[in-house]
């Protein structure tokens, strides 16, 4: 299985995960999108906060341990929320290829470029 069928598996499963907890994605509108995107941003950042709280970042801290499993736990979370953000935005695993491979390229012309100034301004033709 190449990595855009598992994306688009990964799609899939969480399109019936979030059925299962009574979350359409797929039927909300514009009204229930902006909560729901809020709800995700939400809970993105606390899993962020998990994921931090996995490696010893309290410098002045002794008792402080790296956790790798629960790192790679809270990553895996981040994607859950991150694909019910996209099924939100009416983004498909196709989709988010699609854009990811263009954005990628443009990061890469801005580091050929130099990119000394903040222009996003490219981001409008993706």
């Amino acid at each position: 299985m190449n990595e855009k069928d598992m994306l688009a598996e990964m799609f899939s499963m969480q399109t019936d995960l979030n059925l299962r907890i009574g979350v359409d994605t797929l039927n909300m509108d514009e009204e229930q999108q902006k909560i729901w995107i809020l709800n995700y941003c939400r809970a993105m950042t606390q899993e962020l906060a998990e994921l931090t709280d996995s490696v010893p970042w309290k410098w002045w801290a002794k008792y402080q341990e790296y956790d790798k499993q629960n790192a790679r736990v809270e990553v895996v979370d981040l994607f859950h929320f991150l694909i019910s953000l996209a099924l939100v935005l009416g983004m498909s695993a196709e989709d988010i290829h699609s854009l990811y491979t263009r954005k990628n390229k443009l990061n890469f012309d801005r580091q050929e470029s130099g990119y000394t100034e903040k222009d996003e301004s490219d981001n409008k033709n993706l």
